[in-house]
Order: structure tokens, then sequence, then C-alpha cells
């Protein structure tokens, strides 16, 4: 089981180019606004500032890079689905955050994170639709499963699994986490601990490789 005993931030990107050196495995967590994810990256490293978290959606407007152990980078990427900001900043956060995913050659998993209180949401379905045809590997992370009741988060984690299935061959890894009561974390971190041996710098890494069911 990996410990986080140190978790530094690093620096706030408008563009992939002015990103870190890519010297080190990288981790993306990304969501649609209000899911819950400064929330859970400040529970992935025990500490509970570290992301800044707000009531307000879109706080996250930036490519934000933490150095955790000293060994593997956590990115805290824009929230997607946001609809009050002008449609231009809209536009700049998707813009760069799709050349991220597009150009970032160390970005080993991304976890794509869901709120579990809520049935399948079409943005969620397309952009895990879009990393797929892309080849980029993730994980889906269900946030706020104790906001629920067991019989619900499972109704609507098989919903979620049913639409998935009309258009993919093979899921990807499913977690289900609640950064109140510390759920979750040793899955994600045990992924990103067996997937960092496998690092190699300068090489793209697409462990996972999901496979779309072309349509008719």
């Amino acid at each position: 089981m990996m410990q986080v005993t140190g978790a530094e931030f690093v620096k706030s990107s408008t563009e992939v180019a002015l990103c870190p050196k890519a010297n080190f495995p990288e981790y993306a967590f990304i969501g649609r606004s209000n899911v819950g994810k400064s929330s859970l990256i400040n529970m992935l490293a025990n500490q509970n500032g570290l992301a800044k978290t707000s009531s307000t959606p879109g706080k996250t407007q930036t490519i934000n890079h933490f150095i955790i152990n000293k060994a593997w980078y956590l990115v805290d990427l824009p929230g997607y689905g946001f609809t009050k900001a002008p449609i231009n900043i809209r536009k700049k956060w998707e813009n760069f955050t799709r050349s991220y995913f597009l150009e970032r050659i160390n970005l080993m998993y991304t976890f794509v994170l869901l709120d579990s209180r809520h049935t399948p949401q079409k943005i969620d379905l397309d952009f895990m639709e879009w990393l797929g045809e892309q080849g980029i590997a993730f994980v889906m992370v269900f946030t706020k499963t104790d906001k629920l009741s067991s019989g619900e988060l499972i109704k609507n984690l098989q919903k979620y699994q049913q639409e998935m299935l009309k258009v993919w061959e093979e899921l990807p890894p499913i977690i289900r986490t609640s950064s109140e009561q510390k759920l979750g974390g040793e899955e994600i971190l045990k992924i990103i601990n067996d997937t960092n041996k496998l690092f190699k710098p300068e090489v793209q890494a697409k462990y996972f490789k999901p496979k779309l069911i072309k349509p008719e």
C-alpha cells in the first residue's frame, strides 16, 4: 500500500507547453463541475488545503500540477459542464484540456470523477467515449457514495454500466469513493503505485486500452 508522505503544489498552467517537464509519471483528475474533485484530491494527499475547494462550480481554471512523494504528478484539471462561464472562457478551458490529453506524453491514467447520486449524464458518457477514441487509459471514480443508500448506489452504478456497454466492449476499472468517509483512496493509490513501476520517461503510456463498438 502506497503511503503519501509528501504533497506539494508545483505550478498552474494555461498551456500544455507550460506544464512541468514530463520526467515523472502523471495522473489526471477530471469531472463535471462540483463533482467533489478537490475534496478527493485532498483526501488522497492527506492535506485538507492542497486543492482549493469551493461551493462555486468552475473554481479550477488551469492545469494544476502537484508532486506527490517526489515521485509522481497529480494533476487537477478544470471541470467540464460549467454553463455559467462565458462561452469564450469555456472554449479556452476545453481547448487546453483536450490538448493536455493529446500531448502530455507522461500521462499514465485519467481518473474520471462521476457523481454517484445521479444517473448517467450524457456529458460524462460523451467525455469517456472521447477518451476511448483517443486510446487514453482511464478509471471511473464514483464520488459522494456516502450521500445515498447502498441500494440507490448499486442501482445508479448498474445504470452506468448498462449505458456504457451500449458503446463499449469492456469497461474500465470502477472505484467507489467518499471523501468524508475516506473511502476509495487506497484503491486509487494502488492503481497509481502499480502503474508507476511501468513508467518509462518519454514514452506514451496506454495500459488500459478501451475498445469501442463501432456503430453500424
